[in-house]
């Protein structure tokens, strides 16, 4: 995966330094110029500065979304007619793969697409991105940690969609108290008295970031956007990296406690067996129905680390629109990823598809309030931070929990096991 990425990623720079030499020209005109001057004999400019005549957009989203978002395009045809002939082409994209679907052939990609916010850098230093013109108006309207995470070097790369591509705790409330979940002991403590199981998908490195994140141990990305500093090994210091060690076999340990992919519990929740989760707003529809009234969430609790009581970190997550720096129509291009992503958009994105919105207003509406999961991942945003990894994090991070799940728990194993972890993550 790092190397492919890294192929892509390169490939895209050379390719526009090659376009950028050759012409002489600004990098920002399409790299088909004769394509360009074919088809403004079939338009003209409106008054708002926008091409008219026929427009052509593509548009990527993830399928399950296109119900909603084939409504948003069709309210914006509605909104701008008169003004051009569109014709706007939804394709399915998973968000997950439109970094680099886009990276290998940029030019040929959709206009507007949406994706995930740990994707950004990449797409930028690949030339994917064209820079939001209207960004001090964006930047008013959107929740602040979502605009810093569409950001790169201070210029707004997209328009913010969403912001709950984070984790928290589900909980069945009648089992727990809203005190009960305040600490992770209390809920292996009755998740055991109750025969019951607390379920976390504890050897990925997305999930496992929780008990390192709020220790004051530090994991980062370095400048050069590809390889991480660590110390998550550390022998000094008031919390150490075996300390956290041996939190982590501490709950392994408790029989209320599961380790499991994060697609695994919900059946077992429906039929009894998990009665609390650590997860995303991405199940909240089953565990409702699952659950009904007793259906709870909320952020992380805090966990026992060398006699203190830590509060469980996360990585944060927001998506957003991004529009094709090669798109033929720009303009059109840039007011339609600003209408896929306006406040009327994102509220129609939540009631539709239970997504937590970017948009101020939106966000701070009742309906959104009244709605567990999304109100327990802005809780725990509190405590996040966003997710800018190299890619060696994650391989390490799976064989390092592995290690003591396998039962290799002595205090010498511990740190011989995190000094291996650690140079996993720095790898060069």
């Amino acid at each position: 995966m790092t190397k492919r990425i890294g192929v892509i990623v390169l490939t895209a720079l050379l390719f526009l330094g090659t376009i950028t030499g050759c012409s002489g020209s600004n990098a920002m005109a399409p790299a088909d110029q004769d394509g360009a001057q074919d088809a403004a004999h079939d338009t003209m400019i409106n008054d708002s500065g926008a091409a008219s005549g026929k427009i052509t957009l593509k548009v990527w989203a993830e399928e399950a979304q296109h119900s909603t978002v084939q409504k948003m395009i069709d309210s914006f045809i509605e909104q701008y007619k008169g003004q051009a002939d569109f014709e706007i082409i939804l394709e399915a994209q998973a968000d997950s793969g439109t970094r680099d679907v886009l990276l290998g052939d940029v030019q040929n990609a959709a206009d507007v697409f949406s994706f995930p916010d740990d994707q950004l850098s990449a797409m930028v230093a690949g030339g994917a991105l064209a820079p939001v013109p209207d960004a001090q108006k964006v930047s008013d309207e959107m929740v602040a940690e979502a605009v810093a995470a569409a950001t790169v070097n201070n210029t707004l790369y997209a328009y913010p969609m969403t912001a709950d591509n984070g984790y928290f705790l589900y909980y069945n409330k009648n089992y727990f108290t809203e005190d009960d979940v305040k600490t992770l002991d209390s809920i292996l403590e009755i998740c055991e008295e109750n025969d019951k199981k607390f379920s976390m998908e504890l050897n990925s490195g997305w999930y496992m970031y929780s008990f390192f994140g709020n220790t004051g141990l530090t994991m980062n990305i370095n400048d050069d956007g590809i390889t991480n500093n660590c110390n998550w090994n550390t022998t000094e210091g008031s919390i150490k990296g075996i300390d956290v060690a041996e939190a982590i076999v501490d709950v392994i340990s408790s029989p209320g406690f599961v380790a499991q992919p994060d697609g695994s519990w919900v059946a077992q929740a429906a039929d009894g067996e998990v009665i609390a989760a650590v997860s995303g707003v991405w199940n909240a529809v089953a565990l409702k129905n699952a659950w009904g009234d007793d259906y709870g969430a909320c952020k992380l609790p805090t966990y026992t680390c060398n006699g203190q009581q830590i509060q469980m970190a996360s990585f944060t997550g927001y998506k957003m629109v991004g529009v094709n720096y090669y798109s033929k129509n720009k303009e059109w291009a840039f007011k339609l990823a600003q209408w896929l992503t306006n406040e009327q958009n994102q509220t129609l994105r939540f009631v539709e598809q239970n997504q937590g919105p970017a948009n101020k207003v939106a966000a701070a509406s009742d309906e959104v309030s009244k709605v567990p999961a999304i109100a327990a991942v802005i809780e725990q945003s509190r405590y996040g931070v966003l997710q800018r990894i190299g890619n060696s994090y994650w391989d390490a991070c799976t064989t390092f929990i592995d290690g003591l799940l396998a039962g290799n728990t002595g205090r010498a194993q511990l740190q011989e096991q995190l000094d291996k972890m650690v140079e996993g993550i720095t790898e060069r």
